[in-house]
């Protein structure tokens, strides 16, 4: 049995998805990590290159076009199938912006290359819409498990070639004094890797699912352009209005962060029922490619889905709200950059991996919330090793323990949540109520995580790792609970 199941992984439909998860995750590091570096090589002040992470708001906001990978084809890939001509059209114009963006020049028009890192981000996150899609529909619920194990593993190794690959390139050509010819290299070469995920979707075959049409072009041209209006409107305002409160004054300054967000939100809420109002949106469409997914997962699982909804929002809150001061916490307790990238970045990489076929592995064997169970506790309790190390001297072999188990823990409760959110996701809307999840998995903690630092500041490394674990206990007990009375409906 345990060798029958271990032989899926090497099933071509299995297989096919390590090469998929290496086109989704080359492109997020040349967006942010690598182009940081290349920022700030050209120049940059310290400010402007932190404005660029604002191109991040693509992954985040994904949700608001996901309905167009669902409801709208492309006319000129129409023999490829709905979600292979999405696939092929985003990988070519991913392939097209690292060019794009090869060819600016940041130290001399700061624009060109903001433009072209963001339609970067734009068509990476589409991708990964188009991506979890294709993986839910091409095969059932037992097969997630391997699935979601192979994208991590191809995710995290062109992570792998995207940052340490790409600055090792750089660093080979001669990155030392500023030459726009090294990184116009680096990003072409980095560009043509995609043609792994291209010729992966050419030799694919369209998941069997059948799904009407409902729009027609004009409309989803309509649509596309009133949600990148109020993405715009969104970053805009929230750019405008300043924290009044101090660092030192923390609760009082998240929940001004929190209406901040709120009101933005509100302002992207009004804009649509503006172009609804003034008949340039259609309100039945409007609600037939956004409502009615919700809707159906509501239908579906009924009171228990407001509880679904918490636990996506809150399970990668403990190694997530963690994770955003591990670097900065590495360099105060005295270990130099280069053993953090040898042992955190590249040998983590290989630990995230192997925890990521573990989880697949174990919801396999056992069961999807079982999984899901003990990625939770493992990816909370690694948090304590972290305070162990805040307390101990600063050694090395401390450092490659704590590293190793925190990725193995992150890789096995990233696969176990990818199968738990395949479950929860209806064939009928798989592009859009998957694009919700995973918005919804980072929305929360990412946004609880930008004031770690100023926890720190106040408890100290230990405290804070202590509290950080703690938060992962109301995710156990929400899982235990849901195990008995909502299990997963696929």
């Amino acid at each position: 049995m345990n060798k029958k199941k271990i032989s899926i992984f090497l099933e071509k439909k299995v297989l096919k998805l390590l090469f998929l998860g290496f086109s989704s995750g080359l492109p997020i590091l040349l967006v942010f990590s690598t182009l940081s570096v290349w920022l700030h090589k050209a120049g940059l002040n310290r400010s402007t290159v932190t404005l660029f992470s604002w191109a991040g708001f693509a992954y985040a906001f994904k949700y608001l076009w996901s309905p167009l990978v669902d409801n709208f084809k492309i006319p000129f890939l129409e023999k490829l199938g709905r979600r292979r001509s999405w696939l092929l059209f985003s990988q070519i114009m991913i392939l097209l912006s690292l060019l794009a963006t090869s060819l600016t020049d940041p130290s001399q028009n700061i624009f060109l290359t903001a433009a072209a890192i963001t339609s970067l981000a734009i068509f990476s996150a589409t991708q990964d819409i188009v991506i979890d899609a294709y993986r839910i529909e091409s095969a059932p619920q037992n097969y997630q498990g391997p699935l979601s194990s192979m994208y991590i593993a191809g995710y995290r190794l062109a992570m792998l070639v995207g940052g340490a690959g790409s600055l090792w390139l750089a660093s080979y050509l001669g990155v030392e004094v500023y030459k726009q010819s090294v990184w116009m290299i680096v990003y072409i070469t980095m560009g043509f890797l995609m043609f792994i995920g291209i010729s992966t979707t050419l030799l694919s075959r369209e998941p069997n699912v059948k799904r009407n049409n409902i729009s027609k072009n004009n409309e989803h041209v309509r649509f596309l352009l009133v949600i990148l209006f109020a993405i715009v409107s969104f970053i805009f305002l929230y750019s405008q209005i300043e924290n009044p409160f101090s660092s030192d004054d923390i609760f009082k300054k998240f929940l001004f962060a929190t209406f901040r967000i709120c009101l933005c939100f509100l302002l992207m809420t009004l804009i649509m029922l503006i172009f609804i109002n003034l008949k340039f949106l259609s309100k039945e469409k409007v609600k037939k490619i956004y409502l009615n997914p919700i809707i159906n997962f509501i239908k579906r699982y009924g009171k228990f889905a407001i509880s679904i909804l918490v636990l996506i929002g809150l399970y990668r809150i403990a190694d997530v709200v963690m994770g955003v001061v591990a670097n900065i916490f590495y360099l105060e307790k005295g270990f130099d950059v280069k053993e953090i990238a040898t042992y955190s970045k590249f040998f983590g990489v290989f630990a995230t991996i192997l925890g990521g076929f573990l989880g697949g592995f174990f919801a396999l064997r056992f069961g999807t919330m079982k999984a899901l169970f003990l990625g939770a506790l493992i990816a909370a309790s690694s948090n304590l090793l972290f305070a162990w190390l805040a307390v101990s001297e600063a050694n090395i072999s401390f450092l490659i323990t704590v590293i190793t188990a925190d990725n193995i823990s992150s890789g096995f409760a990233g696969a176990a949540f990818v199968v738990y959110l395949s479950g929860l996701t209806s064939v009928k809307f798989t592009a859009t109520q998957y694009a919700l999840f995973s918005s919804l998995m980072l929305f929360i903690p990412k946004f609880i995580a930008g004031y770690s630092g100023s926890w720190v500041d106040v408890m100290g490394y230990g405290n804070f790792f202590c509290v950080t674990a703690l938060l992962g206990l109301p995710v156990l007990l929400l899982i235990i609970w849901l195990a008995k009375v909502a299990p997963v409906k696929n």
